[in-house]
């Protein structure tokens, strides 16, 4: 989705570019803002058929097999200490 992020990125900054200049009354620099508006919808199409493309899933890599697991070790008791007990 790297492309079709980065049109709407676009569209979304000539989105916010059109709010700015219509609230500041800048009917000069609302074609810029438009102009970005529609090329980030024109590209928006070509960036998904991109993004498509390139995460095919014949084109990507197969995933690694698994090793299999041990078996688990037994638990043994815990083992006695070498000292002997002293009676009480």
């Amino acid at each position: 989705m790297r492309y079709s992020k980065r049109a709407l990125l676009i569209f979304g900054a000539g989105l916010l570019l059109g709010l700015i200049f219509v609230s500041a009354n800048l009917s000069g620099l609302g074609r810029g803002a438009s102009l970005a508006m529609a090329t980030g919808i024109m590209l928006l199409p070509i960036a998904l058929v991109a993004d498509w493309w390139s995460h095919r899933p014949w084109h990507m890599p197969k995933p690694k097999a698994k090793a299999k697991k041990k078996p688990a070790k037994r638990r043994t008791s815990p083992a006695r200490s070498s000292r002997p007990r002293t009676k009480r």
